[in-house]
């Protein structure tokens, strides 16, 4: 068997190992979220903590977004169809805007109650606002661990992890604002510690959103650089000049690029060869996996481009006529 039919084999069961891969992290985050948010609400009722309490609506939001992300991995495993030529792949940007866009949301409303107690400061239960928030801490570290891997694969699951992330530090404040109330009888830092947290989230909510947003619009990954890939482009035998480059995401490792590129008036089996060496280029030094070509030679007499296909068929023609 040849190296591209054992790599085109390989290929669907490495993407079937990643989506049951992705697939349990993220119910693995959902139980450990679930567990953790009503032991925060009971705890946050009982220790009257601000903290614990925005931690505990936060992480009923996580507990939506991990849910949907979860479906948009199901839908971005669907095969394509007539009218949905990439599948469903876009389903995790979309996935992964929702869940940025509702950490902005949840960073704002527990800004603004941390406000309120900054001003009229409140009595808080140390004692247990310590002991639900080290649960906390423990159970959202185990989630973030077991999805560390897939978040740097996939940006839904980045999505998600950010989330679980988010939590784990929320109930590392927690535990700091729980130990300085314990020692000063501080109950301003409660309010504090929850600004502190959302400024963290909110960090990483706008890096997802904008990820989100720039593979939506179809902007060049940030991981290309589109100068690079025209000189690479240019670099190859045969290649004389390009141009309509294009180079997108259709969603998370799946790099798509376009081009017209200009070759010397050759054969269709030499524009073959060009073309086996571009996709080498793109794959092998840029991570580009899906190109569109269309190749094109100049008419020297006019001077404009046409395409290679219809100057080749005249040319084959005009043969066919000489030995008629």
């Amino acid at each position: 068997m040849s190296e591209p039919d054992q790599r085109s084999k390989r290929a669907p069961h490495r993407h079937h190992h990643s989506l049951e891969s992705n697939r349990k992290a993220l119910w693995i985050a959902i139980a450990v979220t679930g567990i953790v948010m009503v032991v925060e609400a009971i705890g946050g009722i009982l220790a009257n903590s601000l903290a614990l309490l925005s931690d505990a609506g936060h992480m009923l939001t996580d507990i939506m977004s991990l849910l949907l992300s979860l479906v948009a991995l199901q839908l971005a495993a669907r095969t394509p169809s007539p009218t949905r030529t990439y599948g469903l792949y876009r389903m995790e940007i979309l996935a992964a805007l929702v869940n940025g866009a509702t950490l902005v949301v949840i960073s704002v409303f527990i800004l603004f109650e941390a406000y309120k107690r900054f001003a009229s400061s409140q009595v808080v239960n140390s004692r247990t606002m310590l002991l639900v928030a080290t649960v906390g801490l423990i159970a959202n570290g185990v989630a973030a661990l077991a999805m560390s891997r897939s978040s740097k694969e996939n940006l839904n699951i980045k999505g998600a992890y950010l989330h679980i992330l988010g939590d784990a530090l929320s109930s590392l404040g927690v535990i700091a604002g729980a130990l300085i109330i314990t020692f000063t009888s501080w109950y301003l830092v409660d309010p504090i510690i929850s600004v502190l947290i959302c400024l963290l989230i909110l960090r990483g909510a706008f890096g997802l959103v904008k990820d989100s947003v720039n593979i939506l619009l179809e902007a060049v990954p940030k991981d290309v650089s589109l100068d690079e890939v025209e000189k690479s482009l240019r670099s190859i035998s045969g290649v004389k000049d390009l141009h309509h480059l294009h180079i997108w995401t259709i969603t998370s490792g799946i790099h798509a690029l376009s081009a017209h590129v200009l070759v010397d008036d050759v054969l269709m089996s030499r524009t073959g060869q060009i073309l086996q060496e571009v996709n080498r280029v793109l794959r092998e030094r840029h991570s580009v996996s899906h190109t569109t070509i269309q190749f094109e030679c100049e008419n020297c007499e006019e001077g404009f481009y046409c395409n290679l296909d219809r100057v080749c068929v005249a040319i084959t023609r005009g043969d066919a006529h000489d030995h008629e």
